[in-house]
């Protein structure tokens, strides 16, 4: 996945006279054009229950994308914070310049200009709204900030290059197409082994932004060597922002399917994932725990390479967590792990996890009581011996709880928001997401996501899970229930 970086107090970095990095989600990526977004939310002429379909279809999908968003695309916003030494000129004046201007600087010859050219292009990418990567790219700046990567002489020209081409492959697909049709990935690759760290670091980052942007790029950034110069880098005098920029990028090179990473890649990442899992930031734990979960989400040989290395009990004890970006992604990957083979699921439960999961089906998120249920109903799914663990560590009762407990939560609120939606409701709140104050616009997609997504999420659990729940197929849990149950 891709993320953005912002400019903060320069004072706070150690090892670079210039911005440092602080990691913000980007805003959620807007439709196309006002009126596709009016189309999906005019419902008028339309049957109440087809109505409801598009507002769960539109409203899944607008959560999706802000998800993707926050984590695949990570781009630098410049905040409001004093300009730094090296960003005025000897005068003291602020540089200012055109697009023309620094088209021009950016092809001349001059070291300095070309840094302040690529400096003032980079503050207009990393600006929050808008940022005119687009007419960057049309300007055929990306082939001499690639050059620029490879200045050895001028880290300062190196860093803001970098810094630039991090904000334009956080774009779009194509926009990250044009840094890697650029030329960018070797030269970022050996910027991995340059001694300024900051500009290591935003190496690192802009890597990560290729990487999550598909299988594809992904797969580039593993053939071209950088996962060696990647793991060189961890150690435990790294500033905590670099060690997490890190094992967000790996976690992008484990991400995706079709394909999956090859397996030399996952040989390659495993040991430090292991690694990175002893870490006390949850951030590093979060997106090291997020790249197990990748790994595990596939063939019972894929479960096997991540299981083999023994890293279970210490996902079992994150399941703990009183952190919910360390909790969520450990109960992921822990539930994938139990929809391999019955081994598999027995190396699971001998590390604790049914020690852990009827604590979680009372947590006080849906998401987590679902994510239990899930691992539960794939242990069930296994032979008798899997059955009579569930029973001895007394799962039934608070599985049972849930049940009769969410159902009542459900119809509750269910009713309240088909009266609202009867009454016309809906339409006006999601019409609001076009409002011109953006507070307006996003306070209206939070209402949405919070009262009224939760019943799409569930409702969309439970069609899948309908799809084989009292189902009596090979691996189906329907019918290790009805034992347990004494049916």
């Amino acid at each position: 996945m891709k993320r953005s970086q912002v400019c903060r107090d320069p004072g706070q970095s150690s090892y670079f006279k210039g911005p440092s990095n602080l990691l913000l989600p980007v805003n959620m990526p807007t439709l196309d054009a006002p009126e596709e977004r009016r189309r999906k939310f005019k419902y008028r002429g339309k049957d109440v229950s087809l109505r409801r379909q598009q507002r769960m279809a539109v409203s899944l999908e607008l959560r999706k994308a802000k998800k993707d968003e926050q984590t695949l695309k990570r781009r630098n916003i410049t905040s409001f914070c004093p300009d730094t030494p090296s960003e005025k000129t000897a005068k003291g004046v602020a540089v200012s310049l055109t697009l023309g201007e620094i088209i021009k600087g950016v092809n001349s010859s001059d070291p300095v200009l070309c840094f302040q050219a690529t400096q003032t292009a980079r503050k207009m990418l990393s600006q929050e709204k808008n940022p005119p990567l687009k007419l960057v790219i049309e300007a055929g700046l990306i082939p001499r900030m690639v050059e620029f990567l490879k200045s050895s002489l001028y880290p300062c020209l190196q860093f803001e290059a970098a810094w630039a081409l991090t904000n334009i492959a956080s774009g779009t697909s194509e926009q990250t197409r044009a840094v890697v049709e650029g030329g960018a990935i070797q030269p970022l690759i050996e910027l991995l082994s340059s001694s300024n760290v900051a500009v290591c670091e935003q190496a690192v980052w802009a890597l990560g932004n290729i990487a999550g942007d598909g299988p594809e790029f992904r797969d580039n950034v593993i053939t071209s060597n950088a996962i060696p110069h990647l793991l060189a880098l961890i150690s435990p005098t790294l500033p905590i922002t670099f060690l997490r920029n890190i094992t967000w990028t790996l976690s992008n090179l484990c991400r995706n399917k079709n394909p999956y990473p090859c397996d030399t890649a996952v040989k390659q990442i495993l040991p430090a994932l292991l690694h990175l899992l002893q870490h006390q930031d949850s951030e590093v734990l979060s997106d090291a725990c997020w790249a197990l979960s990748y790994l595990t989400d596939g063939s019972n040989k894929r479960i096997g390479q991540v299981v083999n290395t023994g890293v279970l009990p210490r996902l079992v004890v994150l399941m703990t967590s009183s952190e919910l970006n360390v909790l969520t992604p450990s109960l992921r990957t822990v539930g994938n792990i139990v929809t391999g083979t019955d081994e598999q699921t027995q190396m699971a439960i001998d590390a604790g996890m049914l020690n852990v999961l009827p604590q979680l089906l009372q947590h006080n998120k849906p998401s987590i009581q679902k994510e239990a249920a899930w691992a539960l109903s794939n242990v069930a799914a296994g032979p008798c011996h899997h059955i009579q663990q569930l029973l001895a560590y007394d799962v039934l009762p608070p599985l049972v709880a849930l049940l009769k407990n969410a159902a009542e939560k459900r119809s509750e609120k269910e009713n309240l928001c088909l009266l609202i939606e009867e009454l016309g409701g809906i339409d006006r709140i999601e019409a609001l997401q076009l409002h011109e104050n953006r507070q307006i616009g996003q306070s209206a997609l939070n209402i949405i996501e919070k009262h009224f997504g939760e019943v799409s999420d569930l409702g969309a659990w439970r069609s899948i899970r309908g799809s084989w729940w009292g189902s009596s197929a090979e691996g189906h849990p329907a019918g290790a229930w009805a034992v347990a149950c004494g049916r």
